[in-house]
């Protein structure tokens, strides 16, 4: 028996997504609240003289106010430097907002070199005075290692100070902490807590996250509803993620009713915000015609702005529409580079398709090697194909040396996913006994379960390949191949 092969190079055509990725609060918090300074008018200009000998004779206020106005250009013109200098002197006698401010011009290289340590050190000041802001800082100068040694404990500590009053991006950037078990003891239900407080007084990225979660029912019963329910939240707030999250469940009708107008939207509205994921699925509905008139040249577009963000997927097909000429010329070269690129960052399509173009010598010199490499590592990601067109390579021994155990694992690996190929071709391996240990009781369900297949011709061969093995087995073989037979069909996918 001949092992026969599945498909060939392919595009991601479907519309399945990758879970969405937690979001952390980054930006600068605002400053603690201060009366607001007067403009640079003549009123302005009165008040920064009337400050000037105060801040001179050492008042504290006086000198933060200064600083204040020079930083933000309130009564006089921005001057970075002049901000430093009073910030320090009100900084030096102990004013937690001072300290805040000068860090903050420290970690910005404003007015001063730029010096990390520096900043962690002061904001640690103002934050054992207990203000949030500085806690905020400081704990993102832990987690991302700059200025201090890399320490999600300490980050965690900091966080939960800050969260304890208030700051919604602390309570946030705990619970993911808390979700993901960094810094601190995974815990779930305390992550929904942090998420929960934080969504409540608005802020988009918690509940992007606590959307999250219910919908990926991650410590939590799956509620579609509730997630879709705190993505539109999110959403109308402007949240790019959000929004397109909120179009994958209107497009799938998860959760809300099925409206792929609506999806539609709300992809084009998170595109727009640069958002790569609906990009992506923009590109995708363009290329295949789906809810819009089919256009490469437009998918074409939406895929290179997914990928210049570092989106694999949209590296992938921006591969398979160069080596197929759709939206642009047929170029095999632009594919190889493609799909090589979109392959190193891990994306299985892509390296499967890269183990083709080295197999078919398509853009890239034919190296068969090579090929199996690509293979292996798209097969060990659960790719069918791949894992296919490896066993095939062990069982020939093109590229790799002949390695019929070899084969009968990948061929057992396509099978398992219930693949009628993978089934019939170790079905195929099993009955000849060659190279491997001949079972004709596991061939014979194989070849049954393969027979199953929507495939015609995949249905017919292997129908024929039982009918001819049925002969030959023994009541003992049959019985055992029934119940492998019941044990697969079983384990049928859906």
């Amino acid at each position: 028996m001949t092992a026969l092969p599945r498909r060939s190079l392919r595009p991601l055509t479907g519309l399945a997504l990758p879970l969405a990725v937690l979001l952390l609060a980054g930006c600068q918090p605002p400053p603690p609240p201060a009366p607001a300074p007067p403009a640079l008018t003549a009123e302005g200009a009165a008040e920064v003289h009337r400050l000037r000998p105060l801040a001179e004779a050492g008042d504290v206020e006086a000198q933060y106010q200064l600083g204040l106005l020079h930083d933000e250009g309130h009564g006089v013109p921005v001057d970075d430097v002049e901000a430093v200098r009073w910030y320090r002197l009100a900084a030096e006698q102990g004013d937690a907002r001072a300290q805040f401010h000068l860090a903050t011009m420290y970690r910005r290289g404003s007015g001063v070199a730029q010096d990390l340590a520096e900043a962690a050190r002061l904001y640690r000041l103002a934050a054992e005075q207990g203000l949030w802001e500085a806690q905020f800082n400081l704990a993102l100068l832990h987690a991302d290692g700059a200025g201090v040694a890399q320490d999600h404990e300490e980050a965690a500590r900091w966080y939960r100070m800050a969260a304890e009053q208030g700051y919604v991006g602390a309570q946030n950037n705990l619970a993911v902490m808390y979700e993901e078990g960094t810094g601190v003891r995974r815990d779930v239900a305390e992550a929904l807590r942090l998420y929960r407080l934080a969504a409540v007084q608005g802020d988009p990225k918690a509940q992007f996250n606590l959307a999250s979660i219910y919908e990926q029912a991650e410590g939590v019963p799956q509620d579609d509803a509730e997630a879709a329910r705190w993505y539109r939240l999110a959403a109308d707030q402007g949240h790019a993620d959000a929004q397109s999250a909120l179009a994958e469940m209107y497009r799938e009708g998860r959760g809300v009713g099925k409206d792929e107008a609506e999806a539609l939207r709300l992809h084009r509205l998170a595109a727009g915000q640069v958002s790569a994921r609906s990009q992506y699925v923009l590109g995708l509905l363009h290329q295949n015609g789906h809810g819009v008139p089919q256009d490469h040249a437009e998918a074409r577009r939406l895929f290179l702005q997914a990928a210049g963000q570092g989106h694999a997927s949209a590296r992938n097909q921006l591969g398979f529409l160069a080596l197929n000429g759709l939206g642009g010329a047929k170029d095999p070269a632009e594919a190889y580079r493609h799909f090589l690129q979109a392959a190193e960052q891990g994306e299985s399509v892509a390296q499967f398709n890269l183990g083709e173009l080295y197999a078919l010598g398509l853009g890239v010199r034919q190296d068969q090697a090579e090929a199996a490499r690509w293979f292996r590592n798209s097969a060990e990601q659960g790719d069918l194909d791949a894992q296919l067109k490896l066993a095939g390579m062990y069982e020939s021994g093109q590229g790799v040396p002949q390695d019929p155990a070899e084969a009968v694992r990948w061929y057992r690996e396509a099978a398992a996913q219930g693949d009628a190929y993978g089934r019939y071709n170790l079905g195929a391996m099993l009955a000849n006994g060659a190279g491997v240990e001949a079972d004709p009781a596991e061939a014979f369900a194989l070849f049954t379960l393969a027979a199953g297949a929507a495939d015609e011709r995949i249905r017919q061969i292997a129908e024929a390949a039982r009918d001819r093995l049925a002969p030959t087995l023994t009541q003992a073989e049959r019985e055992r191949a029934e119940a492998l037979i019941r044990e697969g069909a079983e384990g049928e996918p859906g």
